[in-house]
């Protein structure tokens, strides 16, 4: 095709435009400083909300409380934009997307006894969907996100709902266990048993058995950890983790987010068996084999293998924030792990803040970020998942300036519902808000002793 010489002359000029305006509003993030990292965490989610819900107008782009606009964004990803804006208002301290946040959360939580499963979404529910908006409310609960109204399920008792249907969907029929990947067995996909619905499965039940303090959740978190490592072929021996399996074979793909899943659940059992040896030992396992999303030919800044050739969908763009996310909770819950993760969570935090100085179609406003960290600005690539990871890695450098996680004895005061979910109660875990013994308070006294030392330890060893 021909190209005139004012058509030349005009893209000369809008690519000197695009240089000067990438050095005027380039990020120099110091990842040491809180305030650079506020400041810089600030600039990307007021893009990543530009992207929900219109800054001049307040009208929502979907039209619908909860949801990103569709196509592209699948339900899912919501779920995670939400988790990840609970986690920036924990880092930061900015409350300015709370009530946005909660009214997402309480509109798509909605069915039959606040299920998480919306009839506008059954086309393409699938449990690890599902499991997404369980992180978020989770999170909710350990943070102590402002609470829904009293008549409603607490963030605790919409966790415990998930848990619940997760375990009445655990199938026997191939693998000997683990849930399908989609709950409806007309959708493709139902004969794949992914690591992120079986993962997910695990992380859910040990971050209940943290907050709760319940065997039971951890007693379900260690038999589906057994049933990943020695049944299903989406563990290795050497702790590596694989994305899925169907009835024929296993697929082998490596994901950041699959790893993350893993990391933070491990995290979670640590701390809740008071660092025992398996646990730190299957932590640093996948620890160590996430070094592939830190290639040194790509600077050894996060990545998701997908970018090298720019394959990476609309869903995986997001992955990396979820390795970033998790990576921060391992060096919170289990501090030995500092020293090798908060070197990367600093490094890929300055990358990703330089490559936010870009506006994309999705959003006109400046520090839209790219998808190639490790390039040098803005790759002209952007959208929500972009922005989600890039929020992620950045304010996940506040990890040790935050309070600890809480839980229902250290002063969580989420309302849980152990039977939310299920109409069957039989087997369902035993768990009383009030039934807190003198025992109890002890321990909770010495786990808050010692999460404050590990958060100064922490601390420590970020400053020096």
């Amino acid at each position: 095709m021909r190209v005139s010489g004012a058509a030349q002359a005009w893209s000369v000029l809008t690519l000197l435009s695009a240089i000067f305006s990438s050095s005027v509003l380039a990020i120099q993030l110091d990842p040491t400083t809180p305030d650079s990292v506020r400041t810089t965490a600030k600039h990307v989610a007021e893009v990543l909300v530009s992207m929900y819900k219109n800054p001049q107008t307040g009208a929502l782009h979907s039209g619908i409380p909860g949801l990103l606009q569709y196509p592209p964004y699948y339900w899912w990803e919501a779920g995670a934009m939400f988790g990840q804006l609970i986690d920036y208002w924990y880092y930061t301290g900015d409350s300015t997307y709370n009530d946005m946040v909660k009214e997402a959360i309480l509109h798509q939580s909605w069915g039959i006894g606040q299920n998480f499963m919306p009839a506008n979404q059954s086309k393409d529910l699938g449990n690890d969907d599902q499991l997404f908006w369980a992180f978020t409310v989770m999170s909710a609960a350990e943070y102590n996100f402002p609470n829904p109204p009293s008549e409603q399920l607490g963030w605790l008792g919409m966790a415990q709902s998930i848990f619940n249907q997760l375990a009445g969907r655990w199938d026997n029929e191939t693998c000997r266990g683990g849930i399908r990947w989609q709950i409806h067995p007309h959708l493709p996909g139902f004969d794949y048993k992914n690591m992120a619905s079986n993962g997910g499965y695990f992380q859910l039940g040990a971050r209940l058995a943290l907050y709760t303090g319940n065997d039971t959740y951890a007693q379900k978190a260690e038999e589906m950890f057994d049933w990943l490592e020695y049944t299903s072929p989406l563990i290795s021996q050497d702790f590596q983790v694989f994305d899925g399996s169907d009835v024929l074979k296993a697929d082998h793909t490596q994901w950041s987010y699959n790893y993350g899943i893993m990391i933070g659940g491990a995290a979670y059992m640590y701390n809740y068996t008071s660092g025992a040896q398996h646990w730190r030992d299957r932590l640093q396992g996948f620890i160590n084999h996430t070094d592939t999303f830190f290639q040194p030919k790509y600077g050894q800044v996060m990545m998701e293998l997908c970018e090298i050739e720019q394959k990476c969908d609309v869903d995986q763009v997001s992955f990396k924030g979820y390795l970033a996310r998790w990576y921060a909770v391992a060096v919170q819950l289990a501090p030995f792990t500092a020293p090798q993760l908060v070197p990367h969570l600093r490094k890929s935090g300055v990358a990703a803040a330089q490559a936010c100085v870009g506006t994309c179609k999705t959003s006109s406003q400046p520090y839209a970020c790219g998808n190639r960290w490790y390039w040098d600005g803005y790759d002209g690539n952007g959208g929500a998942g972009q922005q989600l990871a890039a929020l992620s890695v950045i304010s996940a450098n506040l990890i040790t300036e935050s309070g600890p996680i809480l839980r229902n004895s250290t002063g969580g005061t989420s309302k849980g519902d152990p039977g939310a979910g299920n109409d069957d109660n039989e087997n369902l875990p035993i768990y009383d808000d009030h039934a807190i013994t003198t025992g109890d308070r002890a321990g909770a006294v010495m786990l808050t002793l010692l999460l404050v030392g590990n958060t100064v330890l922490g601390a420590w060893y970020l400053l020096n």
